[in-house]
């Protein structure tokens, strides 16, 4: 069963060269050990690209409006709200690398206090106690995620750096596998 899975894989990506998938293996696992080995210098590294990315796609998205005229009032929106974003982030260096990390935590903790509630609800329509559990836990945590942001900002680098490592190994085997 796991061979057909994993050949199945492969053959779907068949149009990416195996090359690629392991040079963001590397770039993954590189940016995984910095966010754990450096977090504050990388997370102000990776907010300025951020914001530098916003800026260009928010320019993209004025231009966009000149050459396909549909859903304008969207591109317009999305066009000076990143141009917006982008330029308080290059110019707020050091108080966007607080900020931006400490709104994605608090936008965690709300998004895991909505799931808690949907899994007590089904643990109430019949879905048993783990889901219950699961969902108080989930409360809990999105909780402590909304009051506490800074704190939850604080170990985000941690989490992410280790997911990055974890996925840039998973992606450097399947680059091998691919070859």
């Amino acid at each position: 069963m796991a061979t057909s899975s994993a050949s199945a894989t492969v053959s779907r990506s068949a149009g990416t060269p195996w090359w690629v998938v392991l040079l963001q293996g590397i770039f993954a696992v590189l940016i995984g050990l910095l966010l754990i080995i450096s977090p504050g210098k990388t997370v102000l590294v990776l907010i300025q690209l951020l914001g530098f990315y916003w800026l260009i796609a928010g320019i993209f998205s004025l231009v966009s409006i000149f050459i396909d005229q549909s859903l304008w009032g969207w591109k317009l929106f999305t066009g000076v709200l990143g141009i917006l974003a982008g330029f308080l982030i290059l110019d707020n260096p050091l108080w966007s690398t607080v900020l931006v990390p400490a709104t994605l935590v608090i936008i965690l903790g709300i998004e895991g206090i909505i799931m808690g509630v949907v899994g007590l609800i089904q643990a109430f329509q019949g879905g048993g106690w783990g889901i219950g559990i699961l969902g108080v836990l989930s409360i809990l945590f999105g909780v402590v995620l909304v009051v506490n942001p800074l704190i939850g900002a604080l170990t985000l680098s941690f989490v992410l750096g280790g997911l990055a490592i974890v996925g840039g190994i998973a992606a450097i085997i399947f680059a091998f596998q691919m070859r």
